[in-house]
Formats: C-alpha cells, sequence, structure tokens
C-alpha cells in the first residue's frame, strides 16, 4: 500500500507544477514584463468599448469610418500579442485568440466598406472570443 503513495504523491506535485506554470503564462508572458491585466485593460477594453459606441451610435463621416478602422486594426494586433512570449496556456486561449484576429479582420473589411450592420455582427464574434477566454481564464 504504501509503495503506490510515491507515484500518486509524484503526480499531484506535477500536475500542481504544471497548473502553476500555466498560471504564470496567463498573467504576462514568458521573457516580457508585460502583463495581461494590463494588455486587456489598455489596449483591448478601450477599442472594444469605442468601437461598441461607434457602432451604435452610427458613424456617418469619413473621420467617425477612419478611428473605427485603427480601432479594429488594434485588436486584429491585439490576437497576435496575446499569442507571443509563450503566452498562450492552452487551446482555449489560442482558439480565443484566433477568433479574435478573425473577428476583427472582417470587422475591418465591414468597417471599409461602410458597412455598419456587417461590422456590429463581426464585433460580436470578437466579444465572444473575448468572453470565451475570460470565462476559463479570467480571475474574479
Amino acid at each position: 500500500m504504501k509503495k503506490n503513495r510515491i507515484p500518486i504523491l509524484a503526480a499531484i506535485v506535477i500536475a500542481g507544477l504544471a497548473a502553476t506554470h500555466a498560471a504564470g503564462q496567463i498573467q504576462k508572458g514568458k521573457t516580457r514584463p508585460l502583463q495581461t491585466k494590463v494588455w486587456m485593460k489598455t489596449v483591448n477594453q478601450p477599442h472594444c468599448g469605442a468601437l461598441v459606441k461607434m457602432l451604435k451610435a452610427g458613424i456617418t463621416e469619413d473621420s467617425g469610418w477612419a478611428e473605427a478602422a485603427a480601432h479594429a486594426q488594434m485588436l486584429t494586433e491585439s490576437g497576435h500579442v496575446l499569442m507571443a512570449d509563450s503566452r498562450c496556456p492552452d487551446t482555449t486561449w489560442a482558439n480565443a485568440a484566433k477568433d479574435l484576429r478573425e473577428g476583427s479582420e472582417a470587422m475591418l473589411k465591414a468597417i471599409e466598406a461602410k458597412d455598419s450592420a456587417a461590422a456590429s455582427a463581426d464585433l460580436q464574434k470578437v466579444l465572444g472570443a473575448c468572453k470565451a477566454c475570460h470565462a476559463a481564464h479570467r480571475k474574479q
């Protein structure tokens, strides 16, 4: 009976170390100091929020479309940043980052075409990607 405890204890320790390592990657990248929560607060939240507000109010001028395009471009880039520097801990994160990139790229095309309805639909896809990742990784 005592012989069986060592492999079980070793498995528990290894699983704990793996979980700690993954949690560290969620908090920030492996070699660069950027914390994920800082990126979310200073990039994703402001750009998503601005797009929600702009598309809800309706964009009518070229300067508004240009501003919306800039926000969409930043969200596309964010999908790349969230995968960089060994930040990605699992497939949920990777899939959400991919969906963020693809949704924001589609939204950018809709914005360039001045198609508010399509841009709004694509924004919902972006927000869905955020929600999926946050459900698995965001600490409350």
